[in-house]
């Protein structure tokens, strides 16, 4: 069977790079273009997708499924009821105990290596038989061995980065020693950007700066928008405020994704 839908891993070098409320976004602006989409919380270190989505409890969590306690279906809720949009949205959370987290803290590599087992048959269970368009994974930053392992098993691995000189340095690394290895496609977005991107040779200037510094290529770039601050995460703007610029520039990535133009 051809696998018609696509695995997003949302990766970046640190921290405060503004990736899981891209990943929420992204997802969102998904679902808003008519798309059955997944979005899965692989941040086991920090988990913050139940915060984002005021989901204070869930009967099983991402972690049952990775220990082999339960399958998917068991893990994903149904969102699609909050949207008022044609597509669907499900969520997979980590739990957020902080003895859960210190338990996934703790696993050996053994099991690390069943876990990205799991992680690549959700390609058969989810895209393939269930039918969703895409999986998106909000990974925790950094070379943790569950960013690695969702890499591995993504098609498009998305690096949200930001102009700050450590992130800058560190993503170059990253890129170098992880993406290469192991031969990923992998797209850049700039966030947080403070300089004016508003001019089309503004625009044009910073794309030709993210490329030669990065050489892979720039899906989009981001600027620094107060709402987006002050919304702390309690907003989702490609969904309740779909006509605010960070919401406008979602929907060219997603158009990029979409039409594999990345």
């Amino acid at each position: 069977m051809i696998t018609l839908g696509k695995i997003i891993a949302v990766h970046s070098y640190k921290g405060g790079t503004g990736k899981t409320l891209l990943s929420v976004n992204l997802a969102a602006t998904f679902v808003k273009h008519g798309k059955k989409v997944c979005l899965l919380d692989l941040d086991f270190r920090a988990p913050s997708l139940s915060t984002v989505l005021k989901i204070e409890k869930a009967e099983y969590w991402l972690n049952d499924y990775l220990n082999g306690t339960c399958e998917i279906d068991k893990v994903l809720i149904d969102l699609s009821g909050r949207i008022q949009n044609k597509g669907q949205l499900f969520v997979g959370l980590a739990n957020p105990a902080t003895e859960a987290m210190r338990e996934m803290s703790a696993k050996d590599r053994k099991w690390e290596m069943r876990a990205l087992g799991r992680l690549l048959a959700l390609r058969n269970s989810l895209l393939n038989d269930k039918g969703f368009d895409y999986l998106i994974f909000d990974t925790s930053p950094g070379l943790q061995y569950s960013s690695i392992n969702a890499i591995v098993s993504a098609d498009l691995v998305i690096v949200a980065t930001t102009l700050d000189r450590s992130d800058v340095d560190g993503t170059k690394r990253m890129l170098r020693e992880l993406y290469d290895l192991f031969e990923k496609k992998t797209d850049i977005i700039l966030n947080k950007v403070l300089h004016d991107v508003s001019s089309k040779s503004g625009k044009e200037e910073m794309q030709t700066k993210i490329k030669d510094i990065y050489q892979v290529p720039l899906l989009g770039i981001i600027p620094c928008f107060c709402e987006v601050l002050k919304g702390e995460g309690n907003i989702i703007f490609a969904q309740e405020r779909p006509e605010h610029p960070f919401a406008k520039i979602l929907d060219e990535i997603a158009d990029k994704i979409d039409n594999n133009k990345t």
